[in-house]
């Protein structure tokens, strides 16, 4: 019933993608077809912030793609964003659902605010789209699994922003742990330490022009427009965003469970946390400290534990870097960040040399990657799946923040066990935002 509920939400969301491309691929489950090597790709971009214009320059720079449309509610950054990358006004759009009509455009971007991630790429899937979406994958636990059902159902590929899976250092220092550098990983813990600026507090008003703010919300349940909720804010509240462990953690926290070696939810959850530095209107925490247990099959051996650590007024970090993490196995240890570095000591504490040459975060190798497997060579880095197993942690570990608890948590049901306050977080409500279709 919760499964037939939340998909019923979104398709209420999908109605208006009515034209001829959008109702075939609804009716037939339709992805564009595989590309040669040499054919064009066309792309549009849904969200013109910062990000999204970071990721469309990289999409138009590569070899035969062609970023052909742009949409944003905002017509101040769809404008720009359309002079920078070169895209005609009659291709700048204000309602993404225009260019999810089009059966030109092979894949799109969703670099939106975090509550329009998996409701975008949903929509997209279900028109027959390719999909690489910004990180995080989804703003609460179900919604990503509606993305990754929505992905395999339309045979649409999902390429997270994780871009660290594209990255040679990573895959080269993950294939060592696997072949037992340091012995059997049991422990992993990443941190992600920087120093934020406060969001102040603001006052509810009217938004301004040029903003479209109610397809801004979109299909998130209406709350009134204040300035330190929307551009470049919305990362701290509830409503819209997922909070630093969302926002940026999340690249340490997939790297980690990559490296740990779980390919599941973690079971148990423990956080404690919250606003140590800043008084303002911020919602998420800018300190925290969350532990996850995978139990494996329960025996000796299988278990692993996750740390993650967040301070968000320092630039006191280990290794005299930002982000990173440490993986201890029964024979060494791992240091590894996505600055570019890497350690690795054996288990009397000695430097081990090994042969991974250090490369920072590679966002080129990640887009190139997503192009080849729509082409049909391969298969994406960063998955739909994948995607939704990081992106739970930091739903997880901020919703423990949040309560000040423990969690226990089922992986198969993906629901907290005995804990009906935490477990309504594992979901959202949503409104009625654009109506509904027939049959929903």
């Amino acid at each position: 019933m919760q499964n037939n509920a939340d998909r019923r939400a979104f398709l209420k969301l999908s109605a208006g993608v009515a034209g001829a491309a959008a109702a075939t691929a609804l009716a037939t489950g339709h992805v564009s077809a595989a590309r040669g090597a040499n054919d064009k790709l066309v792309v549009g971009l849904i969200g013109c912030g910062g990000r999204g214009v970071h990721d469309a320059g990289l999409f138009k720079n590569s070899p035969a793609v062609e970023v052909a449309y742009v949409a944003d509610v905002d017509e101040e950054r769809r404008r720009k964003a359309a002079a920078e990358l070169g895209v005609p006004s009659e291709r700048t759009v204000d309602d993404l659902r225009r260019i999810l009509d089009e059966r030109a455009v092979d894949a799109v971007i969703v670099a939106t605010p975090d509550h329009w991630h998996s409701p975008a790429s949903i929509l997209a899937c279900e028109a027959g789209k390719h999909v690489y979406v910004e990180k995080p994958i989804s703003h609460n636990i179900r919604e990503g699994r509606l993305l990754v059902e929505a992905s395999a159902r339309n045979r649409a590929l999902v390429q997270h922003g994780t871009q660290n899976r594209s990255t040679s250092m990573m895959i080269d220092a993950v294939k060592l742990l696997r072949d037992g550098a340091i012995g059997t990983v049991l422990v992993a813990k990443c941190w992600n330490v920087q120093r934020r600026g406060s969001i102040g507090r603001g006052q509810d008003g009217d938004p301004p022009a040029g903003l479209d703010y109610s397809n801004w919300v979109g299909p998130a349940t209406m709350i009134p427009y204040r300035s330190n909720r929307v551009h470049n804010r919305w990362t701290w509240w509830y409503h819209f965003g997922t909070g630093d462990m969302g926002n940026d953690g999340v690249h340490d926290i997939d790297y980690t469970r990559w490296g740990l070696g779980v390919d599941t939810h973690p079971a148990k959850v423990v956080a404690v946390g919250g606003k140590f530095q800043f008084d303002d209107d911020m919602q998420f925490p800018d300190t925290q400290q969350v532990t996850f247990e995978y139990p494996g099959d329960g025996t000796v051996g299988h278990r692993r534990i996750l740390i993650y650590e967040q301070r968000l007024w320092s630039h006191n970090y280990p290794y005299n870097v930002d982000s990173g993490a440490e993986f201890y196995g029964t024979r060494g240890q791992m240091f590894l960040s996505r600055r570019g570095k890497i350690q690795v000591r054996d288990d009397n504490n000695k430097p081990v040399d090994v042969a991974v040459k250090p490369e920072a975060q590679n966002d080129v190798a990640h887009v190139a990657n997503f192009c080849a497997a729509v082409r049909g060579e391969g298969k994406v880095n960063a998955d739909a799946l994948t995607g939704h197993l990081s992106t739970s942690l930091c739903h997880l570990g901020n919703i423990a923040t949040r309560l000040g608890r423990s969690l226990t948590f089922d992986p198969q049901s993906e629901h907290v066990v005995g804990d009906a306050e935490a477990d309504a977080l594992v979901r959202r409500e949503y409104r009625d935002h654009w109506g509904t279709p027939k049959g929903a």
